[in-house]
């Protein structure tokens, strides 16, 4: 029987990742673990969130998973290193997608949209140091929104108050992209969208990880002679430390609605 693709996330961020892995990877079977008792991450101590991911990472090689992808930015950046060396599995995972917005032409800002956690941490800061210019950057924490999002609310005028908090400061700067630095945030890109081109002079690009990451797991599974070689569509199961009848409605529309 074939073996699953474990996903875990703080909460339901990273069915945004999934979406993406389903569509490279039609043909594997997932398993999504999303830590939602605990939501959000990005608050917490580095300890917290190493002990809290390291347990969810266990979970699912418990259940014979045969890779992990960490859809989940900020455990990435906490503690990727003793996961990989923790587990006997290949992990992939996502980071900011701060490269390509960097290598794109222009000398305006390039606003990095993350969790608190996120953007302190040295791994995402060694990350930042090694780009073309790392002065475009400008880390923005921006708290509560993972909050909001977990609450199952996504209308695009919903999030206008916390986005004027977050970025406000730069209506006045020439910015040239903004990175969804956290997996939940893509989840609200219209929203982002819609605040960027009210506010923002230009053509303010969004950028996210989760296509390159969703690649990078398909180069993984070619290489460890892993890949599925079922002809049929793979499925998904769902495993939450929350509420399954309060999260799988929303773990399910979001799923099977990309246009979000």
């Amino acid at each position: 029987m074939e073996s699953s693709i474990g996903v875990f996330d703080s909460g339901l961020g990273g069915v945004s990742v999934l979406r993406e892995a389903i569509r490279v990877l039609p043909h594997e079977k997932f398993i999504y673990y999303g830590d939602n008792r605990n939501a959000p991450y990005g608050d917490r101590t580095e300890a917290e969130i190493t002990e809290l991911t390291l347990r969810c990472a266990h979970t699912l090689a418990d259940q014979g998973v045969k890779a992990i992808l960490i859809a989940c930015n900020t455990a990435t950046a906490t503690c990727i290193e003793r996961i990989r060396n923790e587990l006997d599995v290949p992990v992939v995972s996502v980071e900011p997608a701060i490269k390509p917005a960097c290598m794109q032409p222009g000398y305006g800002k390039i606003l990095m949209m993350a969790t608190r956690a996120t953007t302190r941490l040295q791994r995402y800061l060694d990350l930042q140091a090694r780009m073309p210019d790392p002065s475009r950057i400008v880390n923005i924490p921006c708290p509560g929104l993972v909050e909001r999002i977990e609450q199952g609310i996504f209308a695009e005028d919903a999030f206008d108050d916390l986005l004027d908090a977050y970025l406000s400061a730069y209506h006045t700067m020439q910015i040239d992209g903004i990175v969804l630095g956290c997996t939940h945030y893509i989840f609200i890109r219209n929203a982002i969208r819609r605040y960027a081109t009210m506010h923002f002079s230009g053509a303010c690009k969004l950028f996210d990880g989760n296509e390159a990451t969703a690649h990078q797991l398909a180069r993984v599974l070619k290489e460890h002679n892993m890949a599925s070689d079922a002809g049929a569509p793979g499925d998904v199961e769902f495993h939450t430390s929350g509420d399954p009848s309060r999260y799988r409605p929303i773990f399910d529309m979001l799923l099977r609605q990309p246009g979000i």
